[in-house]
C-alpha cells in the first residue's frame, strides 16, 4: 500500500479516484504546522531557530496519517508544486519523524501541474525528494514576515495607542493606496478647453475633429486654458473653410494576450466579472481540484499561483485544433506563439493558468459547475485559445485639416481604424481600468487629398483636469506586480488583511484608505523609512529567489535584514508618544486641517476660538484635540466617518410595500424593513446586518432587499435530499445542512453560493470532525503570554470572539477576527477589561464551599442548610487587603484577577464561620 498525501479532501477525492485501490490518499488540510504567534518563535540570537508548532485543527489528521503510515510501504508526498507545497510536504514529515512513524518506509515528492489522470500518473513515474532550497525560502519569508510583525507590531502600539499590527508586505501595500489619497488631496484642478468640430465630406458623411494647432504652433491638450482663448479659436473656425490637407493610412498589427497568470486573472475577474481576488482564487482553486464530469472526477484547470506564461506544446498543438474548428484556418498562425514574462521576479517554473482539455468548451462543462464557476471557466477557456489565435490586422488613419479664416491658417485632426482582418480579437479582448473613450478607435469616412470638407457643428467645451484615481483591487494588484511587491499566492490575502483591519474600504469599487491606516503609514514611513520603501521589498523578494535557487543562504538573508532592522527599531523605542504625535500631525496636516473656505487658520479650535488642533491619542486610536485641554474638551474624529450616508431611506420593498433604510445602531449599521408601527404589537422590524467589509454607503436596494431575504435555500443535499441554507449569523455567513454549520471562506459570497460550493464546505467540515464542547468549551486559538495573566487564548464563545487569560475575559471588537489579532492587541483588551472590574474569576477555590456548607449541614443536624447572608461574608472579608493591594504597584490586571479569584474564598469561610 502506497500513501499519498495532498492538501484538501476534494483534491484527495479525486486522486484517489485516478490512483486504484493500490493507493491510499489522505489530506492535511492544508499547514499543519506553524510559528506560535509569541515571543521567541524565531530567535536571532540563536542563529535563526525556528520554533514549530502542529496547529491543535491538524493533531488528529496527522495522527491519522501516522497510523495509515504503519501498514504503508511508501510515503507520497503530492502537495501544491510551490513553495508552500514543498513546505507542507517538509512540514508533515518532519512530524511523522517525530512521532517516529516512519521505519524503513521509502519517501518521495511528486508534482502536478493538473489534477487529470494523465498529470497524476506521469507524476507518479517520475518522484524526487524534497527540494531543500524551496523550503528555505519560505522558512526565510516566514521568518521575515514574523520578526516584522512581532517586533514592529509592539512599537507601533506603544507609540500609537489604538493603532493595529503592521507587516513586511501588507504595509508597503498600504502605502500605495495612502499615496494616492495625498496624491488626490493635493492635486489642484487645472481649467483647459477643447474645440472638435463636427465635419461633412461631400458625400454627406461625418467626423470629428480635434483644433491640435493655429498660426503655426502646435496646440497641446492644455494649452487652450481660459474661455476667452477658446472664444477666439471658436470665433475663427466659425469663418473658416475646411479642405482635408493630408491623409496617412498605415497598417498596424495588434498580438494577441499571453495567457493568464495569477496577477492577470485576478485583474480580468475583477474587471469582467466584478470578483474580488480572494473570490477568484476560490472558484479557481474549485476547477483545479475536480469537478464532477459525466460521473467522472476531474481538474479543469492547471495549478492557480503561478507567474508563468508559457504552456506545453500539447496544449498549444489541442488550442490550434480548437481555432481552426470554432473559427477557422485562417485564425491559426504559421507558427504557435511563445511567451515570455514581464513582471519583475517571475518564477517560470510553471505554467500559465490553463484549461486541461481545451476540447471541454464552456458550454460543454456549463451544466456541472455554479455560476461563478462557469463565467471564470469560460474566461480562461477564451484568454488560452486567444493566446494562440492569429493577429489582428488593423489600417490606423490620421486626416489633417486645414481651417483657414483670413489671415488665420487652424489645423484639425482626425483619427481613427478600420479592422481589416479581426484575429484574436473574433474571441477576446482585454479589459480596461478606466472607461475613457478611445479616439483612435473611432472609424473614418474615406477621403482624399484637397477634398472640400464643410462645418455641421462645432462643440467648445471647458474641463478640468482630474486627479489621479483610486486604485481598484485590480489596478492595486497590477501595480504591485509590477513594482515586484509580493508572489502570486500572496496578492489576494494582502488585500483581504487591508479590508479585515479597517486599514482600507472599499467603495463603488475603488480602494479609500481609511484614517488608521493613513496613520500607521505616516508612522512607518517617519521612522521606519527603509522597510516601507517600495524598491527594498521588491529587494527582498530578488533575495528570496536567490535562496530557492540556491544562491544564497537562507540565514544569511535573515542575518543582513536583521541587524538593521532591529537597529532602527532600538532607535525609536525613547521616544515619547508625544513626539511622535507630533511628526505625524505635520505629517498628516493637509489631510487632518483641510483648508477653510472662509480663509481662517484650519488649525484653530472651533468651540473655544484660542486653542489649536493637534493630534492627540486615546486607546482606541488617534484623535483631533484642542491645546487647551482640559479647559477645552473639544475633540473630533481625524476626517468624516466612512460610513457617510448610514442614515438614509433606499426605496420600498416590493412584496410588502415597507420602506427599506440603512440606520444607525449601537453596534454599528444595519438594514430594517418599516418602522414599528407596521408591526403588530410586539413584534420588531425585520433587520439584517451589513456584512463585514461592506461600507454603508455601497448598500442599494437590491442589496439591502438580498440580505433581508436570507437565509436562502441553496437546493437540496444531493445524498440526504434535506435542504441545505445560506444565511448569516453570529459568527458570519454560513451554510447549513442538518445539524451540521460550515462557515463560508473568504471569497464566497453567500448570495450566490451555489450547491456544488456548499456541498463540498459541509463535506469538509464533517470531515475535520464535531467541535470539542459547545463556544467556550474549545481549546482556542494560544496567542502568548500576559506580562501577569498568564497565557492569552482566542476562543468562539456564544456572542462572538474573544480573548482571554487568567480568569479575565474580553470581547474582540467588530474590526478585528480571531485570526487577525495579534497578541498586543489582546493584551491592551484585557488590560481595559480587568481596569473596568470585568472578566470571569477563576473558580477552582469556589469548589470548597459545598464541602463546609455541607460539614455545617450535618453539625446542625436538623438537616437544613440556613442560608448565608451577604452581609457576614462581607464581614468577615480583611479591610486591610484592599488598603495593602491599592499601595502595592501591580498591574491592574493582575490586581483585579487576585481580587475575583479571592472572594469566593472569603465568603466560603464567612459561611464556615456562621454555619459553625
Amino acid at each position: 500500500m502506497n500513501l499519498v498525501i495532498v492538501e484538501s479532501p476534494a483534491k484527495a477525492k479525486t486522486i484517489n479516484k485516478y490512483l486504484g485501490s493500490s493507493y491510499e490518499v489522505l489530506a492535511s488540510f492544508g499547514h499543519v504546522r506553524d510559528l506560535p504567534a509569541k515571543n521567541g518563535s524565531v530567535d536571532p540570537d540563536a542563529d535563526f531557530q525556528m520554533i514549530w508548532e502542529v496547529d491543535p485543527k491538524a493533531a488528529s489528521r496527522l495522527n491519522d496519517i501516522a497510523k495509515a503510515l504503519k501498514s504503508a510501504d511508501k510515503l507520497i508526498l503530492a502537495t501544491d508544486p510551490d513553495r508552500e507545497g514543498e513546505a507542507i510536504s517538509w512540514h508533515v514529515l518532519e512530524v511523522m519523524k517525530q512521532k517516529r512513524a516512519l521505519k524503513d518506509q521509502q519517501v518521495e515528492r511528486v508534482v502536478f501541474n493538473a489534477i487529470t489522470k494523465q498529470s497524476v500518473t506521469d507524476a507518479m513515474k517520475h518522484p524526487r525528494q524534497i527540494d531543500g532550497a524551496l523550503v528555505d525560502a519560505y522558512m526565510a519569508r516566514r521568518a521575515l514576515d514574523y520578526l516584522v510583525g512581532f517586533t514592529l507590531s509592539p512599537v507601533l502600539w506603544r507609540k500609537l495607542p489604538g493603532a493595529r499590527s503592521a507587516g513586511r508586505v501588507q504595509s508597503v501595500a498600504l502605502r500605495l493606496v495612502c499615496d494616492r489619497e495625498t496624491e488626490i488631496e493635493k492635486f489642484v484642478p487645472r481649467e483647459y478647453w477643447s474645440l472638435i468640430a463636427t465635419l461633412a465630406t461631400p458625400r454627406g458623411d461625418t467626423f470629428e475633429a480635434r483644433l491640435v494647432g493655429a498660426d503655426g504652433r502646435k496646440i497641446q491638450r492644455l494649452d487652450i486654458g481660459t474661455g476667452a482663448e477658446a472664444e477666439d479659436f471658436k470665433k475663427a473656425i466659425e469663418a473658416a473653410s475646411f479642405r482635408v490637407a493630408t491623409v496617412e493610412a498605415k497598417p498596424a498589427r495588434r498580438n494577441p494576450y499571453a495567457p493568464f497568470t495569477t496577477s492577470t486573472l485576478q485583474q480580468e475577474a475583477s474587471r469582467k466579472l466584478g470578483f474580488a481576488p480572494a473570490h477568484t482564487m476560490r472558484v479557481a482553486q474549485r476547477l483545479y481540484e475536480g469537478v464532477d464530469i459525466g460521473g467522472e472526477t476531474v481538474g479543469l484547470i492547471t495549478y492557480m499561483r503561478t507567474d508563468g506564461v508559457q504552456i506545453d506544446p500539447s496544449a498549444i498543438t489541442q488550442a490550434r485544433k480548437v481555432i481552426a474548428e470554432d473559427f477557422g484556418s485562417a485564425y491559426v498562425p504559421e507558427a504557435p506563439r511563445q511567451y515570455t514574462a514581464k513582471a519583475k521576479n517571475a518564477q517560470e517554473a510553471h505554467e500559465a493558468i490553463r484549461p486541461t482539455d481545451l476540447s471541454r468548451r464552456p458550454s460543454d462543462v456549463s451544466r456541472n459547475l455554479d455560476s461563478d464557476q462557469a463565467r471564470l471557466y469560460e474566461l480562461i477557456w477564451i484568454r488560452t485559445v486567444a493566446s494562440q489565435m492569429e493577429s489582428a490586422e488593423l489600417e490606423r488613419t490620421t486626416v489633417d485639416i486645414e481651417a483657414k479664416a483670413g489671415a488665420r491658417l487652424l489645423e484639425l485632426r482626425a483619427t481613427g481604424q478600420v479592422v481589416k482582418f479581426d484575429g484574436f480579437l473574433a474571441a477576446y479582448q482585454e479589459g480596461r481600468d478606466d472607461d475613457s473613450e478611445d479616439e483612435d478607435s473611432r472609424r473614418l469616412p474615406a477621403m482624399s487629398e484637397n477634398e472640400a470638407l464643410k462645418r455641421e457643428a462645432l462643440a467648445v467645451t471647458q474641463h478640468f483636469t482630474e486627479p489621479p484615481p483610486r486604485f481598484s483591487e485590480a489596478s492595486l494588484v497590477k501595480r504591485m506586480e509590477e513594482l515586484g511587491i509580493g508572489r502570486p499566492s500572496t496578492y489576494a490575502s494582502i488585500l483581504q488583511v487591508l479590508k479585515d483591519r479597517g486599514y482600507v474600504r472599499l467603495e463603488k469599487k475603488r480602494l479609500h484608505g481609511e484614517d488608521k491606516g493613513r496613520v500607521v503609514v505616516a508612522f512607518l514611513e517617519s521612522f521606519f523609512t527603509r522597510y516601507v520603501e517600495y524598491d527594498f521589498t521588491a529587494g527582498l523578494e530578488e533575495d528570496l529567489d536567490r535562496i530557492s535557487n540556491n544562491e544564497v543562504s537562507w540565514k544569511q538573508v535573515l542575518s543582513d535584514f536583521w541587524r538593521d532592522f532591529i537597529g532602527a527599531v532600538d532607535e525609536i523605542k525613547d521616544l515619547r508618544v508625544a513626539q511622535v504625535l507630533d511628526v505625524l500631525d505635520e505629517m498628516l496636516g493637509p489631510h487632518i486641517y483641510p483648508a477653510r473656505e472662509d480663509g481662517g487658520d484650519p488649525r484653530q479650535c472651533p468651540s473655544c476660538g484660542t486653542g489649536k488642533l493637534n493630534l492627540k491619542a486615546g486607546k482606541f486610536g488617534a484623535f483631533v484635540g484642542c491645546s487647551n485641554y482640559p479647559e477645552c474638551r473639544y475633540t473630533r474624529p481625524l476626517a468624516s466617518d466612512s460610513a457617510g450616508d448610514a442614515d438614509r431611506v433606499l426605496g420600498t420593498d416590493p412584496d410588502s410595500g415597507l420602506e427599506v433604510a440603512v440606520k444607525s445602531g449601537r453596534f454599528g449599521p444595519y438594514i430594517q424593513l418599516g418602522e414599528a408601527k407596521d408591526y403588530a404589537e410586539g413584534e420588531k422590524p425585520k433587520r439584517a446586518g451589513i456584512p463585514k467589509g461592506t461600507s454603508p454607503s455601497d448598500v442599494d436596494l437590491e442589496m439591502a432587499l438580498k440580505l433581508l431575504a436570507l437565509p436562502r435555500e441553496v437546493g437540496k443535499h444531493p445524498e440526504t435530499g434535506q435542504p441545505i441554507k445560506a444565511g448569516i449569523g453570529r459568527f458570519g455567513p454560513y451554510v447549513q445542512h442538518e445539524k451540521t454549520y460550515a462557515s463560508l471562506e473568504a471569497g464566497d459570497d453567500v448570495h450566490t453560493i451555489g450547491l456544488n460550493r456548499a456541498v463540498t464546505l459541509i463535506a469538509e467540515k464533517v470531515a475535520k470532525g464535531p467541535s470539542k464542547g459547545r463556544f467556550g468549551s474549545d481549546p482556542g486559538k494560544a496567542l502568548g503570554d500576559h506580562p501577569s495573566l498568564g497565557a492569552v487564548t482566542v476562543k468562539k464563545g456564544r456572542y462572538g470572539a474573544y480573548v482571554t487569560a487568567g480568569g479575565v475575559n474580553a470581547t474582540i471588537p467588530n474590526d478585528k477576527t480571531e485570526d487577525t489579532i495579534t497578541l498586543p492587541e489582546a493584551v491592551a483588551l484585557l488590560d481595559e477589561r480587568a481596569a473596568k472590574g470585568g472578566g470571569k474569576a477563576k473558580k477552582a477555590p469556589a469548589k470548597k464551599a459545598p464541602a463546609k456548607k455541607a460539614a455545617a449541614k450535618k453539625a446542625d443536624g436538623d438537616g437544613k442548610a440556613k442560608p448565608v447572608k451577604k452581609a457576614a461574608a462581607k464581614k468577615t472579608k480583611p479591610k486591610a487587603e484592599g488598603a495593602a493591594a491599592s499601595k502595592a504597584r501591580a498591574p491592574v490586571a493582575a490586581k483585579t484577577a487576585a481580587k475575583k479569584a479571592a472572594k469566593p474564598k472569603d465568603a466560603a469561610k464567612g459561611s464556615a464561620a456562621k454555619n459553625g
